[in-house]
């Protein structure tokens, strides 16, 4: 019992600390946070012996009417159900119902006066009309469902979901194939936004056009949720099944297209000497320009009334899109991958250059080399970079990207860096989601996050000279600590969503940037990101599958980080309370300091006589003999002398830390030391898995310190730095600043 008791006091003040706080499970594991592992996903994060996913092949033709801004055009699509579950009917997403009149998108608009005065664009789009123009009549307009043959099928139509009732259920292992006719008129995305549509030129007269949602598409079926019939209110963007497209686009005879797929008919849609430099240019590493500005000028002088059809083909994408105008420069080179040749290439007006001729098919040709590094080669056969006013938006193999240079043709660094990063970011979709086809409808970040993280990797690897620094931990902090009730958790729906940029894009982001630079490693994190990447590679993977690859394929517990950083809205907030300096005794002259140094918790004080900086120098340590009970069952014993004369020589440095911002977080210190030599000193996360809220580090060193500070370069995301540093750094006030400029 007395062995007991020593024990209980020698141990009490780590007892009591340890009580003296709420306890909110930060270091618990997610548990049932994430669904139960079955045979379709398991434990590890991989897909299981069970998994399943539905395919949808389309057959597409489309005519876009330049007169009129339509859009006409039939599908015949082929379902497979490779479920388990008989199906009794199919969903389809109409997107463009978004614009009908009376949509919910308008209904939950919630718009207001921002000021008593307001610019006329912004009371007609958002405040009068929902994020629509004013009186466009949008919408798909159905014209018929039939069956294979040819009879009509009984159908619902949902808001922005079609729902097709079948005659009888569609068995497992069965297809299914119907027809649609539908038409639309496609939107002035100038007068009403929007992910696709067509930006007018007042200048010559012509339009360039953007499409995409042109066509009824599968809904997602699957083990999670069933249908994936959640309607499109705007923010949540896709969940969309895998399949082969065969399609016609049928354009006025002066148009380029550009599309998902490879072009299957260049000879009869070019000339014949754009069709040479297009075959060239797809064995070419070299840039090649397939339509010249000069042939682009020309072609835009006058309105051709013919109409031609391109033909494309693609292989086991989830989605279509495509640009056309008469007005694109069209240029491309081929990309040498370790196990992959995909086709860059960029569609451009005269309008963008010459800034997108330097740099389009150069970003994108970049982006597939990193993206390919950190995940799989790219699988696709080419990947392609459309320019198109004051947008950004993804669809397999093609993406629309703004980035325009003023009338002139000059722009500014911050104009070649936005079109420099959103070209990255949009090809990058490609491989997320395009390829690990996660449920963007439920989770954004899933896309955004993961994608805007690769995006900062291939800024800082490729454009080292542009002022790039988004979706980093130093540039979040603003987001993170400001008000709670304008955040909410990453782990959240985006229609719910207060601001989807850093929700969704740059915290994520920074906290995989985080994750892998200080906490994993770059070695380490990069195995895992590309386990998980190559197991979700054409499949659906969740926030689950994520999560628990990281840490399958790694042995790093990482439930504490997910946690915090993603179901809470806790922000890193570390405070350096205080740091007490002491040395081992080495005799009674040693010991006899003390009475002049601070006692640290050699005897009791109080909270004024907190050490404030190094001056006072070092309390001593006596080493006495260790006591019999120390050695338990043991029959060897320890040199208490020769431990003692082992840490002469040291400098012990007791760091007390609070946890202010409530998410856990490492620590990474830079110790300056008295002779100019600085160190750093990281320790784990876990160092606070006793205690949430309040922990202590003993240092011990080499040499004497001058200054300790904690996240100095901000690389954890800590939000105060006015808290991080022993002794305090005095903040300056802006009169300081003004003297220091000699203002």
């Amino acid at each position: 019992m007395k062995k007991f008791l020593i024990m209980i006091l020698i141990c009490a003040p780590f007892l009591s600390a340890a009580q003296d706080q709420e306890y909110k499970e930060r270091f618990e594991q997610l548990g049932s946070m994430l669904p139960t592992p079955n045979s379709y996903r398991t434990a590890s994060g991989a897909p299981g012996e069970n998994y399943w996913q539905q395919k949808a092949d389309y057959s597409i033709k489309v005519k876009l009417d330049e007169s009129s801004n339509k859009i006409t055009g039939s599908e015949t699509i082929t379902y497979y159900n490779q479920s388990p579950h008989p199906l009794n009917y199919l969903w389809l997403q109409l997107d463009q119902n978004m614009r009908a009149e009376g949509s919910d998108s308008e209904l939950v608009s919630t718009a207001t006066f921002f000021n008593d005065t307001i610019p006329g664009k912004y009371l007609e789009q958002y405040v009068a009309n929902g994020g629509n123009s004013y009186d466009f009549p949008g919408g798909f307009n159905i014209e018929s469902v039939k069956d294979a043959d040819g009879k009509t099928m009984d159908y619902l139509v949902q808001k922005t979901m079609m729902k097709i009732r079948l005659p009888q259920a569609l068995k497992p292992g069965e297809n299914l194939s119907f027809s649609i006719d539908w038409n639309y008129f496609i939107n002035d995305r100038m007068k009403g936004g929007g992910r696709s549509g067509y930006e007018y030129f007042e200048e010559d007269g012509n339009a360039l056009y953007t499409i995409a949602q042109f066509f009824p598409r599968m809904a997602v079926y699957n083990d999670v949720e069933g249908w994936q019939n959640k309607q499109f209110l705007g923010s949540g963007e896709f969940a969309l099944t895998f399949g082969d497209y065969d399609v016609e686009i049928t354009v006025p005879d002066d148009f380029i297209v550009g599309a998902t797929g490879m072009v299957q008919n260049a000879k009869e849609v070019l000339t014949k000497d754009q069709a040479k430099r297009y075959e060239k240019a797809l064995k070419s590493t070299e840039q090649t320009f397939i339509v010249t500005e000069e042939e682009a000028i020309e072609n835009e002088k006058e309105k051709s009334t013919k109409y031609e059809t391109w033909k494309f083909k693609a292989e086991n994408v989830r989605d279509f899109g495509f640009a056309a105008s008469r007005k694109f420069i069209w240029d491309g080179q081929m990309v040498e991958l370790e196990t992959t040749k995909p086709f860059a290439q960029s569609f451009y007006p005269k309008e963008g250059n010459p800034l997108w001729e330097e740099e389009s098919t150069k970003a994108v040709k970049n982006t597939l080399v990193l993206y390919s590094e950190r995940t799989f080669d790219y699988p696709y056969p080419q990947a392609t970079s459309v320019h198109a006013a004051s947008i950004g938006m993804e669809y397999p193999m093609i993406c629309f990207n703004f980035g325009r240079p003023d009338k002139n043709g000059e722009y500014s660094v911050r104009t070649q860096l936005g079109m420099t990063y959103v070209i990255v970011h949009e090809i990058g979709h490609n491989f997320f989601p395009m390829i690990v086809n996660s449920d963007e409808r439920q989770w954004a970040w899933m896309d955004e996050g993961l994608n805007s993280f690769l995006e900062s990797n291939v800024m800082f690897e490729y454009y080292p000279d542009l002022p790039y620094n988004d979706n980093i931990p130093q540039a979040i902090t603003g987001y993170m600590k400001s008000s709670k009730d304008q955040q909410r958790p990453i782990m959240t729906n985006p229609e719910q969503v207060l601001r989807l940029g850093p929700n969704a894009y740059s915290k994520p982001a920074a906290a995989l940037n985080l994750l892998r630079n200080t906490i994993m490693g770059p070695e380490l994190f990069d195995e895992s990101f590309k386990a998980y990447a190559q197991r979700w590679k054409f499949k659906h993977p969740t926030p689950a599958d994520f999560f628990r690859t990281m840490e399958d394929a790694s042995a790093v517990d990482l439930d504490w980080f997910w946690r915090g950083w993603f179901y809470t809205t806790d922000h890193v907030d570390i405070s350096v309370d205080e740091v007490k300096y002491f040395r081992i005794a080495q005799d009674e002259s040693d010991m006899e300091k003390n009475a002049k140094a601070p006692k640290g918790d050699l005897g009791e004080k109080e909270e004024k006589e907190l050490m404030t900086d190094f001056s006072e120098g070092p309390s001593y340590i006596s080493v006495s003999e260790t006591p019999e009970f120390w050695f338990g069952e043991y029959r060897s014993k320890t040199d208490d002398e020769a431990i003692k004369a082992r840490y002469a020589d040291k400098h012990f440095y007791e760091i007390t830390l609070s946890n202010e911002g409530g998410l856990v977080s490492p620590l990474l210190f830079t110790i300056e030391y008295k002779d100019g030599e600085k160190e750093e000193k990281y320790i784990p996360a876990e160092i606070w898995r006793k205690n949430e809220t309040k922990t202590r580090k003993m240092l011990i060193l080499d040499k004497e310190v001058s200054k300790i500070v904690f996240d100095p370069e901000g690389e954890l995301a800590d939000t105060d730095k006015s808290n991080n540093a022993f002794p305090k750094e005095e903040s300056k006030t802006k009169l300081d600043e003004f003297k220091e400029k000699g203002e």
